[in-house]
């Protein structure tokens, strides 16, 4: 391997000996990431199975919602299933959209995402502008986006929570009042905005189109995908079997996410000095970098013209997103 690196030209052999730390780099990092993940989300999971119950493997086999456009069998959706449908992490994107409300596919954003990524690299590489800054605009073309689809499902989910106590307590009274479970879902779509009214919106309407109603709320569950919901649909299925005061368990669980929330505001005030220490450690050493490009580029500019010093960059921004990483696994307690 090594007397196959060494018999390319030496322009190649530069490119490679910086892509392949690079590329051995974000392993490392995906890997270590991917082990913080399974530690903090290891029990929630299994307590969010549990709450599923047995259920779940018939709802995994229906269609996720009858009234969303199957896009999949038209033009260049049937061209993005056949491409990215059989992809692991699909569902997982596809679940992203769907709780950040973007009516978008998860094959068709990657068939696009990909397509951009290419032309824009090949364009970059036809310009002259270099190998490496054609790779890094495909990167940012991918990155950019997810990130930005990221931010809008948190914002949407954190929304959603912070409306789940109003909802319960509406509910509840519509019920002392005489109105059916259908009737108070239809209550909230009417009476509260987005997202809790959007997705309490669609499961009238998906049970007003003949899907049962105990179906509609576990799509519900599966899609916005939060513990509170689940409480919600494992309380109205119990009393949908065997039959209870459903208000008065609504009014617990409100008061019960309104503790929670409470304390979680708690904790984020008590971890906000351990949060900006975070941010400020992982900004000190780019600033010290562009301080020191601006006052003595000489001396800077070493580790941008220098194959070790492009190699050390690449290392050093590694071990800044996993310091990063470490920083906020540690200050995010869960509540």
């Amino acid at each position: 391997m090594l007397n196959a690196i060494l018999a390319l030209s030496p322009q190649v052999q530069s490119y490679l000996f910086v892509l392949l730390p690079a590329a051995g780099s974000m392993l490392l990092v995906y890997g270590i990431y991917q082990v913080i993940v399974e530690a903090r989300h290891g029990e929630r999971k299994r307590l969010t199975d549990r709450l599923k119950g047995s259920s779940q493997k018939t709802q995994d086999k229906r269609v996720a919602s009858i009234l969303r456009k199957d896009t999949e069998r038209e033009g260049l959706g049937s061209l993005a299933a056949a491409t990215f449908g059989k992809l692991s992490f699909v569902p997982k994107l596809q679940t992203t959209l769907d709780q950040a409300n973007v009516a978008w596919s998860a094959s068709q954003l990657l068939m696009v995402l990909t397509g951009v990524a290419i032309t824009a690299a090949a364009g970059l590489i036809v310009a002259d502008y270099g190998v490496l800054a054609g790779l890094g605009v495909a990167v940012s073309v991918f990155l950019v986006p997810l990130m930005t689809l990221s931010i809008k499902r948190k914002r949407r989910m954190k929304k959603l929570t912070h409306q789940l106590p109003d909802v319960f307590d509406m509910m509840s009274q519509a019920l002392r009042a005489g109105h059916s479970l259908a009737s108070a879902i239809h209550l909230v779509h009417q009476q509260l905005p987005d997202p809790i009214g959007t997705e309490f919106g669609r499961v009238f309407h998906e049970q007003n189109l003949g899907l049962k109603i105990e179906d509609a709320l576990l799509g519900m569950a599966d899609r916005v995908d939060s513990l509170d919901v689940r409480f919600f649909v494992t309380a109205v299925l119990i009393q949908r079997q065997t039959g209870g005061d459903l208000a008065e368990v609504l009014d617990k669980i409100s008061a019960t996410i309104r503790q929670r929330i409470e304390l979680f505001g708690l904790v984020q005030g008590l971890t906000a000095e351990g949060r900006l220490s975070g941010w400020v450690l992982f900004a000190l050493p780019f600033i010290v970098f562009f301080a020191s490009l601006y006052l003595n580029p000489d001396y800077a500019s070493v580790l941008l013209t220098e194959p070790k010093g492009k190699l050390l960059l690449l290392i050093a921004g590694g071990m800044q997103l996993m310091g990063i990483a470490m920083i906020r696994w540690i200050v995010n307690i869960k509540v």
